[in-house]
């Protein structure tokens, strides 16, 4: 029963709505974890300096995946093992990985020995605490996280060729269970450094998943010298990308430092706000780019353009339907989630309050957050490196620049206007909204100029995304107003004064506004509803995962 579980799992899945379905099935578990691992903070900590300083070391590691692990990324690597034999394949991702840990470990040992300095830089309120010593001691102990997440880069390349999604999905739920256990069981006993020790024990876990599939297919890394032959042209397509992730990374890493400076607890709610948004944005967005990237690259790879339409078009229509039902009911239930999230310990109402109306500002942002996600891996695809990298620039020089502006706009006006907008004008620290709203129009700017990019190599693309635009906004207001009908005459019946009556009201709330939803969906005879209902009564019936919904128009090519 065990062997036949496991082999359930590593099963490859090539239908591109099955892999996304399962894959957001699967990445469900991996954020409930992840919620999880956001409650036990705010339950220890709450909205203060404590989980400031966590967030904020945070930063750094990203920075450093961004600029040098990504040197290696999967993006390029896949389209380049996709068809390629065996032998060269393992020669490929042994060179890589030794590029990778040689001057990735040489990276991190410079800036660990800086790291009082560059801290002090970023976050002079911070550093200026008795906490100091354990903020420099956690981030040097997160710089192991760059290294095991960017080889898991590499070896999850061979996983995604092999479509082994269950496993891709699987990494970061082990991840968060890392982090969690640093949490409960090291942070008593070692501060801050202990819940490092436990993301860098995450970071393992997430690596090790992927080492059963790289054996198998007889592909597995050892250390071997670099050769300027094969690394080079790796390194420079990877180049683009690796940048672009550092653009990404600095302009968070400013936002950060900014919110550090409005008060106690800003860097926190900001946070514990993204990592909200995250969860729709990771089930929807992330689970059809990294089910249609393969099939993508695989198009191109072939010089089938209808087909690399096909699978885009396909991909992104889904993605702004569901990210517009999801934002509908965000923000009508934002005070319930949470609630249920983090409504705990030491996170006091007021926190709950600012952290559910960032919740619906960065909402707002879902749909372009989600298609920025499928729409690089397309330019990827199309070995068009460089324009994610330019479009990242212009979109985070926007948004630090309207971030600056909005911070030191007048508080009497707009600011004002748009914490009572959102219900938390007697609520301290609202300017974080600002550097929210800079962030999504950042992002709407970004996703503006892909789109353009596409039209040479995906022309029409454009058209074909007006009527999930329309549906999923009927869809949307039928389900908010349903949801919202929902929690009036539900709050006539019970108090909200516990855990369980929070999640009971949020649960059927929710329930009949995807109801309503659907039921909007239904009578305006929605192509990708329809398709997703085809695709789920597949998966639920275990009928053969060889059918796909969007077939290869030719023969898959030879695994490594």
């Amino acid at each position: 029963m065990v062997r036949r579980l496991l082999e359930r799992i590593a099963a490859p899945v090539r239908g591109l709505h099955q892999a996304a379905y399962l894959l957001a099935a699967l990445t469900l578990a991996s954020q409930a974890l992840a919620l999880l691992r956001d409650r036990t903070f705010a339950h220890s900590f709450g909205a203060g300096h404590t989980l400031d300083l966590y967030y904020a070391a945070f930063r750094v590691p990203d920075l450093v995946f961004a600029l040098v692990s990504s040197l290696v990324s999967a993006y390029v690597i896949i389209p380049r093992i996709t068809g390629m034999d065996r032998e060269k394949t393992r020669q490929l991702l042994s060179e890589s990985a030794s590029f990778l840990f040689a001057a990735g470990g040489f990276i991190c040992v410079v800036l660990a020995f800086f790291m009082p300095q560059f801290l002090t830089f970023l976050y002079p309120t911070l550093m200026s605490s008795s906490q100091s010593g354990a903020f420099i001691l956690l981030a040097r102990i997160l710089l192991l996280q760059p290294i095991l997440l960017g080889l898991s880069g590499i070896l999850a390349s061979v996983t995604q060729v092999h479509r082994r999604f269950v496993l891709f999905a699987l990494s970061p739920v082990l991840y968060n269970l890392g982090i969690i256990f640093g949490t409960v069981v090291l942070y008593p006993h070692y501060g801050l450094p202990g819940i490092g020790i436990g993301v860098v024990i995450g970071a393992f876990a997430y690596l090790a998943v992927h080492i059963p599939v790289v054996r198998g297919a007889g592909v597995a890394p050892s250390w071997r010298f670099p050769t300027r032959a094969l690394m080079t042209p790796i390194v420079q397509n990877s180049i683009p990308r690796s940048l672009a992730l550092g653009i990404n990374s600095i302009t968070m890493l400013v936002l950060v430092a900014m919110a550090s400076r409005l008060g106690t607890g800003e860097v926190s709610v900001f946070t514990f706000a993204s990592n909200l948004e995250a969860v729709p944005l990771v089930i929807i967005g992330s689970s059809y780019a990294i089910a249609a990237f393969p099939a993508l690259s695989e198009a191109l790879a072939q010089k089938n353009h209808n087909e690399f339409m096909k699978v885009l078009s396909a991909s992104a229509r889904h993605i702004i339907l569901w990210s517009i039902v999801a934002l509908g009911l965000i923000a009508v239930l934002r005070a319930h989630i949470v609630r249920i999230v983090l409504g705990t310990g030491a996170f006091d109402w007021n926190a709950t309050r600012l952290t559910a109306a960032l919740l619906v500002v960065l909402s707002i942002g879902l749909v372009v957050d989600a298609l920025e996600l499928l729409f690089s891996r397309a330019l990827y695809a199309a070995r068009q490196s460089w324009r994610p990298l330019f479009y990242q620039v212009a979109g985070g020089i926007l948004t630090i620049g309207l971030a600056y502006l909005f911070l030191r706009m007048p508080p009497q006006g707009f600011p004002t206007a748009m914490a009572d907008f959102l219900k938390v004008g007697d609520v301290r620290g609202t300017a974080i909204l600002l550097l929210a709203l800079a962030n999504i129009l950042g992002q709407f700017f970004l996703v503006f100029l892909s789109l353009i990019a596409l039209r040479s190599i995906a022309p029409g693309l454009g058209r074909t995304l007006v009527r999930p635009c329309l549906d999923g906004s009927i869809a949307a207001i039928a389900g908010g107003v349903a949801a919202y009908i929902a929690l009036v005459f539900l709050g006539g019946i019970a108090p909200l004064t516990s855990l369980f009556s929070v999640f009971t009201q949020g649960v059927v709330a929710g329930t009949v506004g995807l109801i309503a939803s659907a039921g909007a969906l239904y009578f305006t005879e929605n192509e990708e509803f329809r398709i997703v209902v085809q695709s789920l009564s597949k998966l639920l019936h275990k009928r053969d995962t060889q059918t796909a919904v969007l077939e290869p128009s030719a023969e898959e090519p030879v695994q490594p």
